[in-house]
């Protein structure tokens, strides 16, 4: 590559990235008025299970602005994500070649799709479930005085969990696609991977048994889907 080619795809780099800057700030200013309604909403499986009339708290004196705007920017970045990955996508597509082209789009689909599906099976289904549990187990002499920014890193540090736990099919069928694994290790590693889901969702969620429960589970149900996609969908020859 010479050094005019160098300098056109910094360039086009530099363009891409202005874009999706300028995506990134159409969203965030717009969504910056409604800061404290958005973590209202977060904080809603929480406030459903305390008693009536409980608020959460801020331990420091500049959390009531900080708190909402980090979450309102992290939100920002998810929903300007299909803007990120299209110009992601522009610039790096001249580079492949049509039959990689069509399995990264899947991918990325894919993916984001199933991220996103983690992070909605948390909040409605893993957060709910958990507050009750530990609402219903406390003392009646103790009561819950959440720290707002304490309470969004627990509910982040879930939704990436479970975002990444929903990857689990994409990455059997790339591993059977490539053919890192065949299919037929996949079958006779299932004995092993029902017990390391457990073991991973021991060490990934935090250290109660509902909210691991609720991850075990579901990344075995796609590990097992994650195998009948790629028996369907994947030529016989490169599952064998």
């Amino acid at each position: 590559m010479n050094e005019g080619n160098i300098i056109s795809h910094l360039v086009e780099l530099r363009r891409r990235f202005i874009y999706i800057l300028i995506g990134y700030l159409v969203v965030f200013l717009p969504l910056f008025h409604f800061s404290n309604n958005i973590y209202d909403a977060l904080a809603k499986p929480l406030l459903t299970y305390l008693p009536v009339g409980s608020h959460l708290i801020a331990t420091d004196v500049t959390s009531p602005f900080f708190v909402p705007l980090k979450l309102t920017m992290i939100i920002t970045l998810f929903i300007s994500l299909p803007n990120t990955i299209y110009q992601i996508w522009r610039f790096i597509t001249p580079a492949l070649y049509r039959n990689e082209k069509k399995l990264m789009l899947i991918t990325v689909i894919s993916v984001l799709f199933l991220f996103i599906l983690g992070m909605a099976f948390c909040f409605y289904i893993v957060l709910p479930t958990l507050f009750n549990f530990i609402t219903k187990i406390k003392a009646p002499d103790i009561a819950m005085l959440t720290d707002i920014n304490k309470y969004l890193d627990l509910v982040l540090s879930l939704f990436i969990i479970f975002g990444i736990a929903f990857q689990m099919p994409i990455i059997i069928y790339l591993l059977i696609y490539f053919k890192i694994v065949t299919y037929k290790k996949m079958i006779s590693l299932r004995k092993y991977m029902f017990v390391a889901v457990f073991i991973i969702a021991a060490i990934v969620t935090p250290p109660d048994i509902i909210s691991q429960i609720m991850l075990a589970i579901p990344l075995y149900l796609l590990y097992e889907i994650g195998i009948l996609l790629s028996r369907l969908t994947i030529h016989k020859d490169k599952i064998c």
